[in-house]
């Protein structure tokens, strides 16, 4: 009798090689469909928050011509019309600082709106992606070593898979 102390782990069949192509037909049917979806939405929300910073600066544009054109008109006028132009300068300071902040400030809330809805939908993305990913591996595991294992090995092997999902080593 002959007893071998090391027994291959996995043994090459064509099931195997079914679900290795069943896999990658799996991620590029993700990649057309899924990831230029996101990759499309990211930059739809980027050139939304560059147009909005552009849209301040249009703004600060014109309230330095507006600027401009004030001191032009009162540059030969009296002490007293210095002084309508110093009050209209510091007027037009002051509002294109708030303008300027109030962009800044909504630019920042759109980008980080648009951070948490992206990183949101990668967490369902790949949440997903490991529930499909563990079902069909679980599918292909149970129909190759149906007759092989018995229950108790059976529910190791599904532990483990599902802890390795939660782990994070099914991401990509």
């Amino acid at each position: 009798m002959h007893f071998s102390i090391y027994t291959p782990l996995m043994e090459f069949n064509p099931t195997l090689l079914m679900i290795v192509i069943t896999l990658f037909v799996l991620y590029l049917i993700l990649r057309k469909n899924f990831f230029e979806k996101i990759r499309n939405y990211t930059l739809a929300r980027e050139n939304e928050i560059k147009s909005s910073f552009d849209s301040a600066e249009e703004t600060v544009k014109a309230a330095n011509e507006t600027l401009q054109k004030y001191e032009a008109k009162m540059s030969g006028a009296e002490a007293e019309k210095r002084d309508i132009i110093a009050m209209g300068k510091q007027r037009a300071d002051a509002q294109a600082k708030s303008i300027i902040d109030e962009a800044k400030e909504e630019a920042a809330r759109i980008k980080a709106r648009a951070m948490e809805e992206i990183e949101q939908e990668r967490q369902k993305a790949v949440l997903e992606m490991q529930k499909q990913i563990a079902a069909l591996a679980i599918m292909a595991a149970e129909k190759i070593l149906e007759k092989q294992i018995n229950d108790r090995e059976q529910d190791e092997i599904v532990d483990k898979i599902i802890e390795q999902a939660g782990a994070g080593k099914w991401q990509s």
